[in-house]
């Protein structure tokens, strides 16, 4: 056994691209691999979101094999296998688990027309909890919906409905299970009790037309779902028979990779969508009809609000605004990320009163809304809209925290902060001014990979509980602590501007969605 002692070998499956990495006790991360995908998707029709699904077996074949051949001394120092995966897209198959159809993935916006009929009970439930449009919105967004109505052929076939992560499972053991932490979005999930609904008539679980038939057995977070085939061994190099860990999503595995476990501190995850997210021992809803998800780690939820397309607005205004920055770019193999941010404390804190409300995707709490931006004037630069971009989705999860906190009658003390945004210190400066608590950051940025570390040596028995693991794995790094001018600021316009803009603009974001309707 090397010097480190025991390894997990995590796998962390993103939109974009997939990682390997041999992960010890102490948090180290001893060897990682990243490959990324030629395209993260592909779109046959605008507003379309599709992958291939063995794209990300193959991605995880290619550098898994890579990784332990250069590390071939470490492959006895293996105790388990832990997956994390981007959540709510669905691939579905026959009996043979064949793919029937490209993935559909959470970046997807077609919206299915759902006429399918569900109880008039759940209907004036909805209606009653001024939630009509939350259950439209769902049902429209469920991908079984739109394949019904558009694909009847391919649904008569499909006899299995499942998460990415499931499908990739599946390759590797030979097991159609997986943790329900795998089934946030648009599943008949009941996330108090941590399973599928027990009924197809289930007055909120009937909304997403999947039966129960079609989804895969579920695992408690912590079992064993299964070990690696022969066949598995051969194409990634993993050891045959080696254990695989029921775990769960990217999102609750980057939260416990922050050492989040109590509910008076917020992980805030600065990816393609942006979440800010409390762990609790109880259930807490961010929102009514809102779920909390459940853990990585039993016995707790994680309550989180999320921005659906927050830093993708950044990959978005480098494509439309920054040609210049790109070709600088290309001079200096700096990546353009770096050159934007590196301005960003150009503009004053604010923007000179030039606000930006991050709805680039309709949340389920507020299913009308759309994107916007106010207090233009001509002295305003594209750098200004830059950090317009950042602030507004500080400023929606500040507003969502707000609400977490006001349901779960406690404030949080401090920010722990994580993805790939986050290795910018302007970035991170400007998250501790709008939230206006200290920010940290930990020793590494791949804290989902970390996470789903933490939680697999849980389930190996090798931390008595998940206090000693993260004590023993989390390690806080460098701080930001809010200036207290700049936070005078942002309490100002948040409180006075952007707090009002959504109660403002909503019937307008109502009747834009009329005329499309009546246009289309």
């Amino acid at each position: 056994m090397n010097k480190k002692g025991k390894l997990i070998f995590t796998i962390d499956i993103g939109t974009q691209s997939l990682r390997c990495a041999l992960i010890n006790k102490k948090g180290e991360i001893i060897a990682l691999e990243k490959i990324k995908y030629e395209k993260p998707y592909f779109s046959v029709k605008p507003g379309y979101a599709e992958q291939e699904p063995n794209i990300y077996f193959d991605s995880l074949c290619k550098i898994s094999k890579k990784l332990l051949e250069e590390h071939a001394d470490k492959k006895d120092d293996i105790i388990g296998v832990a997956l994390d995966c981007f959540r709510d897209s669905v691939i579905v198959c026959d009996d043979n688990m064949n793919p029937l159809r490209p993935a559909i993935l959470w970046l997807d916006q077609r919206q299915a027309q759902a006429k399918e009929k569900i109880s008039w009970y759940s209907t004036l439930l909805f209606w009653i909890a001024g939630k009509y449009q939350t259950l439209v919105l769902n049902r429209a967004r469920t991908p079984a919906h739109w394949i019904k109505e558009n694909e009847p052929e391919i649904w008569k076939k499909v006899t299995r409905y499942m998460s990415v992560a499931t499908y990739v499972t599946y390759q590797l053991t030979n097991q159609y299970k997986d943790s329900i932490s795998n089934y946030t979005g648009h599943f008949p999930t009941q996330f108090r009790k941590r399973r599928f609904y027990k009924s197809d008539k289930h007055f909120q679980g009937q909304i997403f037309g999947v039966k129960l038939k079609m989804l895969c057995e579920i695992v408690p977070v912590g079992g064993i779902i299964g070990t690696i085939t022969k066949k598995a061994s051969e194409l990634t190099g993993l050891p045959e028979g080696l254990k695989m860990f029921s775990i769960g999503s990217d999102k609750s595995c980057e939260t416990l990779g922050l050492g989040v476990i109590n509910n008076d501190v917020g992980a805030v995850s600065c990816g393609t969508a942006s979440t800010i997210t409390i762990t609790n021992k109880k259930y807490v809803s961010p929102e009514p009809f809102l779920p909390a998800y459940p853990s990585v780690i039993n016995n707790y939820y994680n309550t989180e609000i999320q921005v659906y397309r927050a830093y993708w607005m950044l990959g978005w205004f480098a494509t439309e605004f920054a040609q210049k920055e790109k070709k600088q770019s290309k001079e200096t193999n700096i990546p353009i990320e770096d050159i934007l941010n590196s301005h960003l404390n150009d503009v004053p804190p604010g923007c000179n009163g030039l606000i930006l409300q991050p709805y680039w995707g309709p949340g389920l709490g507020r299913p009308l809304s759309r994107g916007a931006v106010i207090g233009f004037s001509d002295t305003h630069t594209k750098a200004h809209l830059y950090r317009a971009i950042i602030e507004g989705i500080d400023y929606e999860l500040k507003r969502g925290l707000e609400g977490i906190e006001k349901r779960q009658h406690k404030k949080i003390k401090k920010i722990m902060i994580s993805g790939g945004a986050s290795q910018s210190d302007e970035i991170c400066q400007i998250a501790a001014d709008i939230f206006n608590l200290p920010t940290y950051r930990v020793q590494t940025y791949e804290t989902s990979s970390l996470g789903a570390a933490i939680a697999a040596f849980i389930a190996a028995g090798e931390f008595n509980n998940v206090y000693d693991a993260i004590k023993a794995m989390v390690h806080e790094g460098k701080v930001f602590y809010p200036n207290k001018k700049n936070a005078e600021h942002y309490d100002y316009l948040y409180k006075h501007a952007y707090k009002k803009m959504y109660p403002r603009l909503k019937d307008i974001y109502r009747d834009i969605k009329l005329y499309e309707e009546k246009d289309n």
